[in-house]
């Protein structure tokens, strides 16, 4: 069994396996939902402190066939939990059933429950109470055709929730699926970055924090990991500490946002104040129709409404006909990348993609467009 496993967006885990092998964690293994690899407690620090792309960080403890309630309890039994936490803590069970012979999840979350607090009363005469908002203890069930792999969540809160963004606008995407979005459409970090239907900012965010090498971890305040027995702060402190002292202090290219919205602005510029970032973002209030390019070349990515949560679809036509004619006549030699889960407002800006990448935005499926404005 791998030491440990990078869950990510669906489409992602090509460019997170690439981000950990940059990181240092050269065995892995690549599955469709996440990336397995080798390392020791450490390197789940140093993967919980840098990943820009990964959800959450899990240490696998068991994997097991199971048909009964008997079987279950059993095998779940098999591995220490008490050497986690003290019994005055507290732990959750978040379970996901598919195609099992044990079918009902509530059912399996309690008999998985009962074999791990019987264990702390065996063991310290006391159990730990049941927290679902903000456990010690996180435990993930994944349990499919009767095949259970259970895991202990080290991150605590999900990764993309990095602390920054306490404005969202009324369809946000995650940190670290704009992140990702960013990884594959290849920007080299030196370069112009503008977003023209900015919305909360997070996709310059995440720019700027990987042009300032800040990792994303140093702004959070917690993770799971911290309230285990066997963590180890020196060596926290250490990569913490390593962290800081790489992040550069300025750049010398524009990181740029517009939004037609005066209050989404307000609250782009709230979130990357808090970031941190907002000496190097730049947001301003203007039509996407008039927004033109800093310099000769740059990427552009943005991510305009799609119609499926922001008001009617007809009234968005025309913002999509403004982008395309942007992109046409201000944004020459450019490359031009789309996020959208509309392919009829697609349609509307009359361009030719040159590169397609099906992702999922949260539950609505989206194309991820590349356009090279030549």
């Amino acid at each position: 069994m791998a030491d440990f496993f990078a869950s990510c967006p669906q489409e992602m885990s090509v460019v997170l396996e690439k981000e950990l092998n940059n990181l240092g964690f050269e065995k892995t293994e690549r599955i469709n939902s996440g990336v397995y690899f080798e390392s020791s407690w450490e390197g789940c620090y140093r993967a919980n402190l840098h990943s820009r792309l990964a959800s959450r960080i899990y240490k696998p403890v068991l994997e097991f066939i199971a048909y009964d309630q008997e079987q279950l309890y059993r095998e779940i039994q098999r591995h220490d939990f008490t050497k986690y936490i003290d019994p005055q803590q507290t732990l959750a069970i978040d379970t996901v059933i598919n195609d099992c012979k044990l079918h009902d999840q509530r059912f399996v979350t309690m008999v998985i429950k009962d074999a791990i607090v019987d264990q702390f009363r065996e063991k310290k005469g006391e159990r730990p109470s049941i927290d679902s908002k903000n456990a010690d203890l996180r435990i993930h069930v994944k349990g499919t055709k009767n095949t259970f792999w259970v895991a202990l969540d080290t991150s605590g809160s999900g990764l993309y929730q990095r602390g920054y963004r306490r404005e969202v606008g009324e369809a946000p995407i995650k940190e670290n699926l704009a992140a990702g979005l960013i990884e594959i459409a290849e920007w080299d970090k030196q370069s112009a970055f503008v977003d023209p239907m900015c919305g909360a900012g997070t996709f310059l965010i995440e720019a700027a924090l990987m042009a300032l090498n800040i990792a994303p971890g140093t702004l959070r305040k917690r993770f799971g990991f911290q309230n285990w027995l066997n963590y180890k702060s020196d060596v926290w402190d250490k990569l913490v500490s390593e962290a800081l002292n790489n992040e550069k202090e300025m750049i010398d290219f524009p990181i740029l946002g517009y939004d037609i919205d005066r209050q989404v602005i307000s609250k782009a510029k709230s979130n990357a104040r808090l970031a941190g970032v907002d000496h190097v973002v730049k947001f301003q209030t203007e039509a996407v129709a008039v927004v033109k390019a800093p310099c000769e070349k740059g990427i552009m990515i943005t991510n305009p409404p799609y119609g499926a949560r922001i008001g009617e679809e007809d009234n968005l036509k025309d913002a999509y006909k403004d982008l395309g004619f942007t992109m046409k006549n201000h944004f020459k030699n450019w490359d031009c990348w789309i996020l959208s889960g509309n392919k009829d407002l697609i349609l509307e800006m009359k361009l030719k993609s040159s590169r397609r990448v099906f992702v999922y935005n949260g539950p609505i499926e989206c194309r991820f467009l590349k356009y090279e404005m030549f």
